[in-house]
């Protein structure tokens, strides 16, 4: 248990980075579908439902292919839980409207199984991923590309939004 400010900040360090992001994806995806199964009391219809889950991670996958294509082509890491290991700040293509295009994909993906699933229950876990992906990932990662790029990459979070 917890029981100071100073121990829950701790471990809230702790967290940083610690969880790679394809991991939690998949403990989520997991996470949707027991509840699903566990709470049909909260299924719910969806016109097009297989359409629209699977066009949603579809473009998801894509839009996670389109950022490592260009963490590849600038010859940088795509390890997300080294970004001090950054040799390039990458700009271009996808980067030009979302600064995390992977985890956005990350969350279509998840989004597209919270449609396949037709579940309320699915669905909340969609936010609980973002709050969590900001905080112990994305938040960290900025920090990191702040000391190694400074001023760049504060001109660049000043014209590219975080998610979209």
């Amino acid at each position: 248990m917890l029981d100071s400010p100073m121990q829950t900040q701790s471990f809230a360090r702790f967290l940083e980075l610690r969880i790679p992001p394809v991991v939690l994806v998949v403990l989520v995806t997991v996470l949707m579908w027991a509840g699903a199964a566990h709470v049909p009391q909260f299924n719910f219809q969806i016109p097009f439902q297989l359409f629209f889950g699977w066009i949603t991670g579809i473009l998801g996958i894509v839009a996670c292919v389109l950022g490592v294509l260009e963490f590849k082509r600038a010859k940088t890491t795509v390890n997300p839980t080294k970004p001090q290991s950054s040799s390039a700040l990458v700009k271009s293509g996808i980067y030009r409207g979302t600064r995390n295009p992977m985890y956005l994909g990350f969350l279509m993906i998840l989004a597209g199984s919270a449609i396949l699933t037709a579940n309320f229950a699915a669905f909340l876990t969609l936010p609980a991923f973002v709050l969590f992906m900001n905080q112990f990932q994305i938040k960290p990662e900025e920090r990191a590309l702040n000391v190694i790029f400074g001023d760049e990459f504060k001109a660049y979070c000043a014209t590219v939004r975080r998610w979209i």
